[in-house]
């Protein structure tokens, strides 16, 4: 694929967890988030992008938020499960961003905040209609879904490259 290739990334942040007294890593979803994490996979399915690819983070309520959302999804994306994205600074998720192979013309990434609230809104120098108003009113609660169309390698991806063509919450649906 060419330099001027289309391509769209996904953020996803993890489903509503729960609180046990385990570590932060460890972490299960609670009740509302096993049943909001299949409704953001029919999202994902709505958006009619067929994923290349999947970057999960390890930790258990990330694992557990994809495992139901992708029964949802006509086609499983290949899913690899990044360590680095558990706790992830906002240069640090570019980075990684930028190690993706460019044969990947549509990524989902299924993380945690504040990172992907800061990854979508640092990518978005544009967006369509008022999603980049429903993000900031709303922040980016559990199971919050991002999606930012760019142009170019994702060697390239930076701030301001990217448009932000959606936003939804689990409010929404």
């Amino acid at each position: 694929m060419s330099a001027d290739t289309p391509r769209r990334i996904a953020l996803l942040r993890h489903a509503k967890a729960d609180w046990p007294q385990v570590a932060d890593h460890e972490r299960p979803l609670a009740e509302r988030g096993r049943k909001d994490s299949p409704a953001v996979g029919l999202k994902l399915a709505e958006t009619g992008i067929d994923f290349d690819l999947a970057l999960c983070s390890t930790a258990a309520r990330t694992r557990e938020t994809w495992k139901l959302a992708v029964q949802e999804l006509p086609h499983r994306p290949r899913t690899s499960y990044e360590e680095r994205l558990y706790d992830a600074s906002l240069g640090e998720l570019i980075a990684l961003l930028g190690e993706t192979s460019d044969e990947v013309r549509d990524l989902l990434v299924i993380g945690h905040n504040p990172g992907m609230h800061a990854l979508a809104d640092a990518l978005s120098g544009r967006a369509e209609g008022d999603a980049v108003a429903r993000m900031t009113r709303t922040g980016f609660p559990t199971a919050a879904l991002a999606v930012v169309s760019f142009t170019g390698s994702w060697k390239s991806l930076e701030h301001g490259v990217g448009t932000l063509v959606d936003f939804w919450t689990p409010k929404d649906h």
